[in-house]
């Protein structure tokens, strides 16, 4: 049977040399799962999304997949667990002189032996797939920023992984853009059943969107809840937690006085 935990962060610690950025992470993410990795500014949230995409080392502590532990692992493991993951960067990190059916072919030309005409297949349908049929042969300056978002949403998606990592995906978009980006990523957890981890500190897709959480602290430098964000909202007394949460409320009692 199938293990409900897709990925388990054991006793993980982040320090750049001796400069500690968190420690002690304990959490659970789901099969499924459409996981936040949130809190304050400098807190070590990408830090965090950079240890579980393989590109920083942990001082201590594991992080596994599928109840394999990857730093733990052979290179050649290593590389087979990288193979079931999808990044969206925070700029969409298109390359700026390829159309955008070449960037979602690129992944497919360099590690499968497709053909040309599966891998054209295959682009199209992904690219249906964010809303962008018909944008074959657009070049990233000639669309919007929402439309690269999801041009490198389409890349990402291009292997089938079973995990897709998200570096702040609102960042630079207008609320509509935004919104559109939140639906479109509920819409593929729900009809793919893929993981997705969302590194993000908009309240509007945290409480839309996640359906699991970590909350990381500045200045204690360790989690303090993880749990579904909206019961975080309605039961976690932790005075940090509840600031963060509730800080659109209290921003808007502050503009009408």
């Amino acid at each position: 049977m199938t293990s409900d935990i897709h990925i388990e962060v054991k006793d993980l610690t982040m320090a750049y040399g001796d400069f500690l950025i968190q420690k002690d992470l304990n959490f659970q993410i789901k099969r499924g799962d459409v996981f936040i990795i949130m809190g304050g500014s400098g807190c070590g949230k990408s830090t965090l999304l950079r240890h579980l995409i393989g590109l920083n080392k942990p001082k201590n502590g594991e992080i596994l997949f599928n109840n394999k532990s990857f730093w733990n692992s052979p290179l050649a493991i290593q590389e087979q667990i990288r193979n079931s993951w999808g990044v969206l960067y925070q700029s969409g990190a298109l390359w700026s002189s390829m159309t955008l059916a070449e960037n979602v072919a690129l992944p497919l030309k360099t590690y499968t032996d497709y053909s040309a005409k599966t891998i054209k297949d295959i682009v199209s349908f992904k690219l249906a797939l964010v809303g962008l049929k018909g944008f074959e042969n657009f070049y990233p300056s000639q669309i919007s920023g929402g439309m690269q978002k999801r041009a490198g949403l389409a890349r990402a998606m291009a292997l089938d992984p079973e995990i897709l990592f998200f570096d702040e995906p609102s960042a630079g978009l207008d609320p509509v853009s935004a919104k559109r980006l939140d639906d479109l990523i509920i819409e593929l957890s729900q009809s793919l059943g893929t993981t997705i981890v969302i590194v993000t500190h908009e309240l509007a897709s945290i409480f839309d969107i996640g359906t699991n959480s970590v909350f990381l602290d500045a200045d204690s430098k360790t989690m303090l809840a993880d749990g579904n964000p909206n019961h975080l909202l309605r039961s976690c007394d932790i005075p940090n937690v509840r600031q963060f949460l509730t800080r659109a409320q209290e921003e808007k009692e502050t503009n009408c006085e």
